[in-house]
């Protein structure tokens, strides 16, 4: 079977090539800024549009691949990003920046989008995983090749911004020259905020917070390095440095969360790095130190989102993964926007070391929000054991998976077993119930039967008052009904056919006497409605 670099080599190359762009102008732009003095509220604001961008694009992006498909999708998307970066250098205009960063942002998504919908249709079953983890090394080795090249432009002019065109336009030959068959359209996945919000409130909380941080890292830390005096290439060493960390710890962290609980992971994820933080903005680490420092950073904050989406997968069934996933996307993004605008804030007011101050109040958020959820969890847990103490089942088997299983249940009443189970006690009630229930049916009966007595009396005489004996098993339960007597009209005709019919054959006889005893009964119920029959 080949490896899947090699089956996925168009794709993956697009994917490194744009990610190395991306990277190196995020970190371009924070970097100019800072050098001109631009307020740190500007600087927050730009990677609040890139990420606001980035959640607009997650709507555009369906409904572009779904009318033109995914090659021209990335081709335009490639284009209207290469414009809006090399845009950057022909105006200084603040204003127009934040929307030049907002229209990379939504492009940059549907590149994004071609790209996975892409791998994720055409990734055999037995590949999948190794796929979206080459997707995933790639992405990362574009990031830290993005910070690298940086480092060769210590002037910070006009090249960088060259070199980034050059990348977004590049990015498109492996994606327009490739053999693999197109994917099919893609339709927008639902999003469930709420009821997601309450069936794992730690993963998407974790999300939130993890967003925030993440986006007001490459925002804003390469301006926090610059204030701490150090010059381009340093920079550019420091924030590889972070991303490195975060790739190297994605495996480690996966193969300790398969083991360890992963909400109790990131409890103790998330103390760590607030203490961390906390020391990085109390401290004025510098040189190694301070490198020692964001590389343990990036080993906590950016594997707060793999188990965070871990967490929330393990605890969602199948059916419902997709809609996950886009709400998942959805948080991230609503942090990573609202992350930047925050800590630029602080670091405005209160000085640029207010980015991890601000890192290390989130972590202390999403500890006590971890603890207090983990804590009601377990207290629910406790009183749902206490309410039912008897939850032991047997294993699947024969006389499990029968019907009559539940009269050996110990929790099921003995009393409704006998009720509901064996059937002659249930014959019996039900006999019994119907009794009590349709008393007039019996004594219909009754009437009848005294009808049919007075009526085949040929001589006229009155019947004399007589109850007719119920069922054995009913005598006790229903009272004895008294008929009234009812006199019978001679019939001088029906007199002289009676003599016919006894003279007649025994065949004869019979179907007569049939007839009349049938006819004598249509009289009877005929005079009984009647007014005057009593």
């Amino acid at each position: 079977m080949a490896s899947p670099f090699r089956s996925f080599s168009s794709l993956f190359s697009s994917t490194l090539i744009m990610v190395l762009g991306s990277g190196l102008l995020t970190t371009y732009l924070a970097l100019s800024l800072s050098r001109d003095g631009v307020e740190q509220l500007w600087i927050g604001g730009m990677m609040s549009a890139y990420y606001f961008g980035l959640v607009v694009g997650s709507k555009v992006g369906h409904k572009l691949i779904a009318r033109v498909g995914h090659i021209r999708t990335f081709v335009a998307s490639a284009g209207i990003v290469t414009a809006s970066a090399l845009c950057h250098a022909l105006t200084d205009v603040l204003s127009i920046w934040l929307i030049l960063r907002l229209i990379v942002g939504t492009g940059m998504m549907c590149m994004y989008m071609v790209l996975e919908s892409w791998l994720n249709e055409q990734a055999d079953s037995s590949q999948r995983g190794s796929v979206f983890a080459g997707y995933m090394i790639v992405s990362y080795m574009g990031m830290v090749a993005g910070q690298t090249v940086l480092s060769f432009f210590p002037e910070l002019g006009l090249q960088p911004l060259l070199l980034i065109g050059i990348c977004y336009a590049l990015c498109i030959v492996p994606i327009a020259l490739t053999r693999r068959i197109h994917p099919q359209p893609m339709h927008p996945a639902p999003l469930k905020i709420l009821p997601f919000w309450r069936k794992v409130p730690q993963s998407l909380t974790t999300i939130l917070i993890a967003g925030g941080i993440s986006g007001s890292f490459y925002g804003l830390a390469p301006a926090f390095a610059a204030s701490n005096g150090m010059g381009t290439a340093e920079v550019a060493s420091f924030m590889s440095a972070t991303i490195l960390a975060g790739l190297l710890a994605q495996w480690p962290m996966g193969k300790l969360s398969d083991r360890i609980p992963r909400s109790r992971l990131l409890r103790f994820n998330s103390a760590l790095l607030g203490i961390l933080v906390l020391v990085i903005a109390l401290l004025p680490l510098k040189g190694l130190a301070l490198l020692i420092a964001t590389f343990c950073f990036g080993i906590l904050a950016f594997t707060l989102y793999p188990l965070a989406t871990a967490l929330a997968n393990q605890n969602i069934e199948q059916p419902e993964r997709v809609a996950l996933s886009a709400t998942i996307l959805l948080t991230f993004g609503i942090g990573a926007t609202l992350g930047p605008l925050v800590a630029s804030f602080l670091m405005q007011m209160l000085g640029n070391a207010m980015l991890y101050g601000y890192m290390a109040v989130c972590c202390l958020i999403l500890f006590l929000r971890l603890a207090r959820v983990n804590y009601n969890q377990k207290m629910a847990k406790r009183l749902l054991a206490e309410q039912q103490p008897s939850d032991y089942q047997l294993a699947s088997g024969d006389l499990v998976s029968s019907p009559l299983a539940a009269a050996l249940d110990p929790r099921v009443d003995e009393q409704l077993v006998k009720e509901q189970m064996l059937d002659e006690p249930a014959a019996s009630n039900s006999s019994q119930h119907t009794a009590e229930a349709d008393p007039q049916c019996d004594t219909q009966t009754e009437h009848v039967a005294a009808d049919n007595l007075a009526t085949n009396s040929t001589t006229g005489a009155t019947v004399e008052a007589t109850t007719t004996p119920l069922a054995a098993s009913d005598s006790a339960d229903v009272e004895p009904v008294e008929i009234k007597p009812m006199a019978a009209t001679p019939d001088p005709a029906a007199e002289e056919q009676h003599r016919k019919d006894t003279t007649a054959a025994p065949g004869t006889a019979n179907q007569a006497t049939a007839q009349d005893s049938q006819s004598l009964l249509e009289r009877a119920a005929a005079q009984r409605k009647s007014p005057t029959a009593e």
